[in-house]
């Protein structure tokens, strides 16, 4: 059982945790978020700005919530999550929708796959988020943007002191009535309160080599969405860089949920 978070996350542990609230997932976040999620889902959705032809990431995908918009639209969208109970709940639910199962610290797809890539409110469950930035970076095409959406610190000190009660005490309570495993929703909890704040995270984006770096504050920081782009400049990978892969492209056959 997960029940403290910390920057040193055991992967199969959050995996499992992630597995037990997969088929009540999206109603509790709707709950919890008071609502919320849907309208920071769509800034991300806009942030991206993709359009058909092109192929979008979306990791940490879960049941595929994040997906679904993309693949309204007619884009190409692969969903990745490492809680196969996830990724099977949203493939009942969507079976157009490819699902993936894969680590985002070894991500099984070839270098520069992924016009966009994306990952919302779960770079902070990586045991390893400067990897999986670099992995990001990888996966993603020469001038491909990469859209991160996740829970920060709220800028206003009253804002912060209340934010951290509600987290703290009131998340909880509600969890206990409406979630399936209340103490995944105390380690959501204290995640984000380990979790680094909205210059850290702009910081570890430039330091992972991607660029023009931005960040939006929502809900006064509860969430900031940052955005960054893979220089136009970098390699498109050779076939040095191509074969180097074949690992993790030989791997993405094995996990294809179907």
């Amino acid at each position: 059982m997960v029940n403290r978070a910390s920057l040193d996350k055991r992967p199969d542990e959050v995996a499992t945790m992630f597995d037990d609230v997969a088929p009540k997932y999206d109603v509790v976040n709707d709950v919890l978020s008071m609502g919320q999620t849907r309208r920071w889902r769509k800034i991300v959705v806009d942030a991206m700005e993709v359009s058909k032809g092109q192929r979008v990431l979306d990791l940490a995908a879960g049941t595929g919530t994040s997906s679904e918009p993309y693949a309204d639209a007619g884009i190409d969208v692969v969903a990745c999550d490492f809680s196969l109970g996830m990724l099977k709940v949203g493939k009942r639910r969507r079976p157009d929708i490819d699902f993936i199962a894969g680590d985002a610290t070894n991500l099984p797809f070839a270098d520069n796959t992924f016009d966009a890539t994306t990952i919302s409110f779960g770079l902070r469950n990586v045991n390893e988020p400067k990897k999986a930035l670099a992995e990001m970076l990888r996966v993603t095409k020469p001038g491909g943007r990469l859209v991160i959406a996740e829970f920060s610190q709220p800028v206003v000190p009253l804002w912060r002191t209340m934010y951290t009660e509600y987290l703290m005490r009131a998340l909880p309570a509600i969890a206990v009535k409406v979630a399936s495993n209340p103490d995944a929703y105390v380690y959501l909890a204290e995640s984000i309160r380990a979790w680094p704040d909205q210059d850290h995270l702009a910081a570890w984006l430039q330091d992972s080599g991607w660029e023009k770096v931005t960040y939006r504050n929502l809900t006064g920081g509860i969430v900031a969405v940052h955005r960054a782009f893979k220089p136009a400049g970098a390699p498109e990978g050779a076939a040095a860089a191509i074969a180097a892969h074949k690992g993790p492209v030989a791997k993405l056959r094995r996990n294809i949920v179907r």
